[in-house]
């Protein structure tokens, strides 16, 4: 069981949590401006909060995490609430193969800093992808590692600098049609409270 799968039953009852996968879904659509046909992939959906913020304005929904303790949750909150729309599926992209394809929308949320091998996952939702389907990157801001300083087996990203991040998608088949700084996460690091910026990306697949 990883850390994931023990915060997994009290995950939602941090406001700030909520408050941004609802900035985050804001903007999407927003910019989107998404149909009700549209098929859509969320990647490390969590216990579906972004995705839940959104699910009525895209057709179906197809949400994946590799912890199961988070599925769980998500799959009651689908029974209790009735929600037909959304697909939960315990699976590591990285590894496995999804069924399901032409994605009008990829979306992932503070899930993206995790992934050790970037460039893989990128050309992974390439595959995944419609051509002209979008690609919305939320996570953080290139930081100095203290935003895990608190779970020394964190071996992922610390974070991520814009122009690098452009050029890795740029690479990879997409450009980059959004960004913007959506939220700011307090921590306390060193008996000071920092903070962290957010940002969300939207790139669109071209190739």
């Amino acid at each position: 069981m990883n850390r994931f799968d023990k915060q997994a039953k009290n995950w939602d009852n941090d406001p700030n949590k909520i408050l941004r996968a609802k900035k985050v879904a804001t903007e999407i659509k927003n910019f989107i401006k998404p149909t009700e046909n549209s098929k859509v992939l969320e990647f490390g959906c969590g216990t579906g909060l972004l995705s839940y913020q959104l699910k009525d304005y895209f057709k179906t929904f197809i949400l994946t995490d590799t912890s199961k303790g988070m599925i769980d949750v998500l799959q009651q909150k689908i029974k209790h609430e009735s929600i037909t729309n959304f697909h939960p599926l315990l699976i590591n992209l990285l590894k496995e193969n999804l069924n399901e394809c032409n994605f009008d929308v990829i979306y992932t949320m503070m899930t993206l800093h995790h992934i050790l091998d970037i460039p893989k996952i990128l050309n992974r939702f390439k595959s995944l992808l419609k051509t002209h389907g979008y690609l919305c990157i939320a996570d953080l801001v290139k930081e100095d590692g203290s935003f895990h300083s608190s779970h020394p087996d964190f071996d992922g990203h610390n974070g991520f600098d814009k122009n690098k991040l452009s050029n890795l998608l740029k690479a990879n088949g997409f450009i980059v049609e959004y960004y913007n700084l959506y939220f700011e996460i307090e921590k306390e690091v060193n008996n000071k409270i920092k903070k962290f910026p957010l940002f969300l990306m939207i790139c669109k697949k071209v190739s």
